[in-house]
């Protein structure tokens, strides 16, 4: 039986959500930051020559810049303000989260709750600032020894202005996704990537229905696609949605003159714990060679251009690199983000025990065992889903921009924006219930 809560939110429809202002604020905060992000990525850097940009750039496309260019709403390819974009940030906290896990002094301060996050914040902000002017400088002395004349005036004031503008633009972009997140609806560094992934969808579609036209594509291949994309969206809403529960058993206890019933709750366990990280890490590292080889413009050892040409886009090797190093970065990304011993620790000190399971350590390894299992699958998953434009790529040669990075990174975000939304349409159903409940009470005093 569905508990009041679901009942409520099955109701929910237009007519709550008119009455919700303060979603509609929240709402309208969002849609104005995005906008703002969005004239951003169409600021130049001062100094450049966007025509030779823009030539050098479709050279390179193909290799990492193209990754970075997408995750950017492509103010990469502008060489806009924005062209870092927000990936300093998310590269700074990730080595955090791994220097939790080394570090004792980082460890204790994710421990001490509220005050102890704060600080690790602050960490990862200033990490960010080191991360994003190391890359600005290295963009600006890779553009001045261009051979297309990218830079109207080299020199050291140029490296500055370089620095000063990109690293300033990432760190406004850290803040403004901070903004969204507490004053707006959804996560806002998600949110910042999501749409700099979709502004660029209309021309993708626009290019393959361009194809269709001149029959580089038959009819039926872009029908097929546009299937298969829909598919696979409603497969990864399934498997991000999907969670192995452990049951947990709280044994009655008295808390002064007061006796508590046993209670039963279970401990939710991800199919895909690690998220979008594994796809992002393996593309940007299989990638790498593939650039470095773009910028000797031929010129490097042979072995390189082999290498290159065998990790070509379609070759088998490129394929089964893909997946070992997303197999790879999905076990090694859950085992930072998830310790089986704290979480056994918590219970125990909480009075909860799995049935049939010791408390503490014999807890601790059917966990970790269980958790095994199930990162088996999700990485299984991710392989399939960022493998398959892979296929497509090469058997059918089908432009697809939609790669299986930027779907989960879009499907992901929409589902957490819509659980949001929900939410606040089901606080203000709650509060408009507690209200009528005082004005009855009133009525009959």
């Amino acid at each position: 039986m569905a508990s009041a809560a679901e009942q409520l939110a099955a109701n929910l429809n237009f007519g709550a959500f008119s009455k919700a202002t303060e979603l509609k604020k929240r709402i309208w905060f969002t849609l104005g930051a995005l906008l703002v992000y969005r004239l951003g990525t169409y600021i130049p850097l001062p100094g450049i020559n966007i025509e030779a940009l823009q030539q050098a750039f479709e050279q390179q496309s193909q290799g990492i810049l193209g990754v970075f260019n997408m995750f950017a709403g492509g103010a990469v390819g502008r060489m806009a303000i924005f062209a870092l974009g927000i990936m300093p940030y998310i590269s700074a906290s990730i080595i955090i989260q791994l220097m939790t896990t080394v570090i004792p002094t980082l460890e204790a301060l994710k421990k001490e709750g509220e005050q102890g996050r704060k600080v690790i914040n602050q960490y990862t902000r200033y990490l960010t600032v080191v991360l994003a002017a190391f890359q600005s400088y290295g963009i600006a002395v890779g553009l001045e020894g261009s051979s297309s004349g990218i830079v109207a005036d080299p020199g050291w004031f140029f490296r500055f202005t370089a620095v000063v503008t990109l690293t300033g633009g990432t760190m406004f972009l850290m803040w403004l996704g901070e903004q969204i997140t507490s004053r707006g609806i959804g996560n806002g560094i998600s949110l910042i990537i999501f749409s700099g992934i979709v502004a660029n969808l209309p021309n993708a579609l626009a290019g393959t229905l361009e194809l269709g036209r001149q029959g580089a594509l038959s009819t039926p291949v872009i029908l097929t696609v546009m299937v298969l994309v829909v598919t696979v969206i409603a497969f990864i809403v399934f498997v991000e949605r999907a969670q192995r529960r452990l049951i947990i058993q709280y044994p009655k206890r008295q808390m002064g003159n007061r006796m508590f019933q046993g209670d039963t709750s279970h401990l939710p366990l991800k199919l895909n714990t690690s998220g979008v990280i594994p796809p992002i890490f393996a593309s940007s590292l299989l990638l790498l060679p593939i650039t470095v080889a773009n910028f000797s413009a031929g010129q490097g050892p042979a072995w390189l251009a082999q290498v290159t040409a065998m990790l070509g886009r379609g070759q088998p090797l490129h394929m089964a690199i893909y997946a070992a190093l997303i197999i790879f970065f999905a076990f090694f990304y859950t085992a930072i983000v998830f310790n089986p011993k704290d979480t056994a620790d918590q219970l125990k000190k909480h009075g909860g025990f799995i049935p049939g399971i010791r408390p503490g350590e014999r807890t601790a390894e059917y966990i970790d065992y269980v958790l095994t299992r199930i990162t088996v699958a999700g990485a299984a998953y991710l392989v399939i889903v960022c493998l398959l434009p892979e296929f497509l790529i090469a058997e059918l040669s089908v432009p697809f921009y939609f790669g299986g990075t930027s779907l989960l990174i879009v499907v992901s975000v929409t589902m957490d924006t819509v659980s949001q939304v929900q939410g606040h349409l089901l606080a203000h159903q709650y509060e408009g219930l507690v209200k009528k409940s005082k004005l009855r009470g009133s009525r009959r005093r």
